[in-house]
């Protein structure tokens, strides 16, 4: 098994600012790694440098703790699956699975065994006297996850290998390369993806790099963890804002008050007031900062007869979205920007005030510089 480490890594093109920024990161044995990010943000040229396509400009790259920034690509024991599939178009299915192993001068009853092996497990027995022009995009793609099986690697890098494909067979695709993971678990997988969805479902843990305006801060790491930590832990505004559909709330406020329970903000917009179970760290009373809820999170109410009342916020609805599984509910937000509930289908809202409740620990807390309160302990 096979782990990958990357210490304070950086790329320049040409003098220009670093498309890659100071990346460190451990990547365990086995583990299915995921680079995710908008488009221009890097994860495409980290998966090169760590293929050896791309050279580092400064930094270092191991995997198992042998350092790989000058050995060549084909002695790296990794294996790359690219978006536009790669295939020889003069060559046979066959043909194209077995050219890396003629060129390593494999024997020839290990090249037949090693093909069949592949395409009895990616269930392209079929295909392999066909041509690459004979397949639809889900069987070119099969072929070249096939060509990369082949080989045998320490390590699968996939960059963007499914976003050619349609929606549906995207989905199915994406449970293809989960079952490949099973199979062979003592490989590494670094897949690199803009789509959240993707990195959701197939992760041990997601990258998240940035992009942006902000030339200090492209091409470096915004959060690491499980995919759960970072929807439901974001470290910063670009995080919660990146992962989630549709995208968190993020409502303008002033601190009111600090308590051992927490700190209390006040709306801008209507002046309700929401407490947050997070510690208030150097922030004082009178601090803009923003409160961040889930969609999800947000639930009608009907007025409570007894008990303790639950935290809300009353609302304008302006429009609904009806998808049958799920309703969107647009509520009018701030700065004349939207706030949306989702909410199980058929719940006949319409349009007209309603109250939501805002349960304390769905809240999250960003300060003037983007980055989250510190959650207190069971908040």
């Amino acid at each position: 098994m096979t782990s990958i480490s990357l210490a304070n890594v950086c790329k320049k093109f040409d003098g220009a600012a670093p498309v890659i920024r100071n990346v460190d990161l451990e990547i365990a044995a086995g583990e299915f790694c995921v680079f995710l990010g908008p488009s221009g943000c890097g994860k495409s040229t980290l998966l090169r440098m760590i293929a050896g396509i791309e050279a580092i400009t400064s930094g270092e790259v191991r995997i198992n703790g042998e350092r790989m920034n000058e050995v060549p690509p084909a002695r790296r024991r990794v294996a790359m699956v690219f978006q536009n599939y790669a295939l020889y178009p003069h060559m046979t299915v066959r043909q194209n699975m077995e050219f890396g192993l003629r060129q390593a001068r494999t024997p020839p009853a290990e090249i037949e065994n090693r093909v069949a092996e592949a395409a009895r497990v990616l269930q392209i027995q079929p295909l392999l006297d066909r041509m690459p022009r004979e397949l639809s995009g889900g069987q070119r793609q099969r072929v070249a996850i096939g060509r990369a099986i082949v080989r045998k690697p320490n390590v699968f890098l996939f960059d963007e290998p499914l976003s050619n494909l349609d929606a549906a067979l995207r989905v199915h695709m994406r449970s293809e390369i989960a079952r490949l993971h099973r199979d062979y678990p003592h490989a590494s997988v670094v897949y690199v993806t803009h789509d959240q969805t993707e990195a959701m479902a197939l992760a041990d843990r997601i990258v998240l790099l940035r992009a942006g305006s902000d030339r200090e801060q492209q091409g470096s790491i915004a959060q690491v963890g499980t995919p759960l930590e970072l929807y439901h832990r974001p470290g910063s505004l670009f995080v919660a804002a990146f992962l989630g559909s549709p995208r968190m709330n993020f409502l303008p406020v002033v601190i009111a008050a600090i308590d051992p329970d927490g700190v209390v903000v006040r709306l801008r917009d209507s002046g309700e007031t929401l407490r947050v179970p997070v510690a208030a760290g150097t922030a004082r009373p009178g601090d803009a900062a923003t409160l961040g809820v889930r969609p999800e999170h947000l639930q009608p109410i009907a007025p409570a007869l007894s008990g303790p009342a639950p935290q809300t916020i009353t609302r304008a609805v302006r429009a609904v979205e009806r998808f049958g599984e799920y309703d969107y509910v647009y509520l009018t937000g701030a700065d004349g920007e939207d706030v949306i509930a989702k909410l199980g289908g058929g719940t006949g809202v319409s349009t007209g005030p309603l109250t939501f409740s805002v349960p304390p620990g769905s809240c999250h807390l960003f300060g003037t510089d983007g980055m989250t309160f510190e959650r207190r302990a069971g908040g």
